[in-house]
């Protein structure tokens, strides 16, 4: 739409703070870097976190929960950080959390929202879970931290070094191509009912 913005929006929740029990030994010529297979808990943290559709900035914000009230609390960071006089376009799965009657309070006194919802068990729609994939691979589960906040400075740091030099996500199919390719699966697939 003109004068408005979409974002991606979701939690990645339980996020852990892991720490091995024994140090990570490096990579070295021929030798693979090596960790232990067990660990220690540290504690755990909830990413909320909004991806431009355009431009491919995120904007994050990190709760120790994920309830309706931390999500007001990031749709309020959305509405001080989008500049003012635009529409904001959330694109976002149907969990609990997004349909309070809170969140619905809120949205009637911020008119600029407009939550549009993925169907129930579609959440490959939502670009920002493509994201949360590269946090994962290239951050988190490689990371130590022996606490919450040090797994939380890692994040904000990703974040940050990610929007330095952000990069959309482009579909390489046309819609048609994917639903095409989704109903011959189906067909394939037995008491899938299609």
């Amino acid at each position: 739409p003109e004068r408005a913005l979409v974002f991606c929006v979701d939690e990645k929740s339980q996020i852990q703070a892991l720490d091995r029990s024994q140090p990570v030994l490096p990579m070295m010529p021929g030798i693979p870097q090596r960790t232990t297979h067990d660990y220690v808990r540290a504690g755990t943290t909830t990413l909320f976190a909004a991806l431009d559709v355009t431009t491919g900035a995120v904007i994050g914000s990190l709760h120790r929960r994920h309830r309706t009230e931390e999500f007001k609390k990031f749709l309020a960071k959305l509405d001080r950080e989008i500049p003012p006089g635009l529409d904001v376009h959330l694109v976002l799965d149907n969990y609990a959390t997004h349909k309070t009657q809170a969140i619905k309070t809120w949205l009637i006194a911020h008119p600029r929202f407009h939550l549009h919802f993925t169907p129930t068990g579609s959440s490959w729609l939502n670009l920002v879970e493509r994201w949360f994939a590269e946090l994962t691979n290239k951050q988190i589960r490689r990371g130590v931290h022996k606490s919450v906040q040090a797994l939380e400075k890692d994040i904000r740091t990703w974040i940050a070094d990610w929007n330095t030099n952000p990069r959309p996500y482009v579909w390489t199919k046309t819609a048609d191509e994917i639903l095409e390719r989704l109903a011959s699966y189906l067909k394939r697939i037995p008491d899938s009912e299609h």
